[in-house]
């Protein structure tokens, strides 16, 4: 009996040391594809995968607190309404269109039930379910918050409206990427 007993322990014991081995895996691989590139600008940022791995799961903590809801029809087409606005005025004036590109995103996220709180928050709080533009809503408010600068060119105001389109659609239409992902 006793030999019995031991081949029992040994085979529970190198379960639960498989198990531990693979959690850390299913988790990584669970975040990564949650996430998407932004998993890796977040790696890159702290400087090691466990600490960037427990601020992206954070993020989810934080983000399952918020009531968030998705916008009405009504909401959604008032909201087109004023992109397109926001497009007319870039041909007279780049600058403050960004800039209204910029409260746009905002208003909106509020709208949605996102805290308004400062960019990085912003940013943090999108990574959960709209992580696909996150770059693009990066890059545009980096232009945009340099917009009177001389440097910025024409090109580069034309690409920063181009890029909060990307995150204007994704939070009109609601969760992209990531609720497919959720629903596979």
């Amino acid at each position: 009996m006793s030999s019995v007993v031991i081949v029992v322990v040994v085979i529970v014991v190198v379960v639960a040391a498989l198990a531990a081995a693979a959690w850390p895996m299913a988790r990584r691989q669970r975040l990564r594809s949650r996430f998407g590139p932004e998993y890796d600008r977040v790696v890159t940022e702290t400087g090691d995968r466990r600490s960037a791995e427990h601020e992206l799961a954070e993020r989810e903590r934080r983000h399952a607190e918020y009531d968030l809801r998705e916008l009405t029809d009504e909401e959604r087409q008032r909201y087109t309404g004023q992109w397109t606005e926001v497009q007319e005025r870039f041909v007279d004036d780049p600058e403050a269109a960004l800039q209204d590109a910029d409260r746009l995103i905002a208003e909106i996220m509020s709208e949605r039930g996102y805290p308004a709180e400062d960019f990085d928050r912003q940013v943090a709080d999108l990574s959960v379910r709209h992580a696909e533009p996150l770059e693009h809503y990066r890059s545009a408010h980096e232009i945009s918050t340099r917009a009177g600068d001389t440097e910025v060119s024409t090109e580069d105001r034309r690409a920063a409206i181009v890029n909060y389109r990307e995150l204007f659609e994704d939070l009109l239409n609601g969760e992209t990427r990531n609720k497919k992902a959720a629903s596979s």
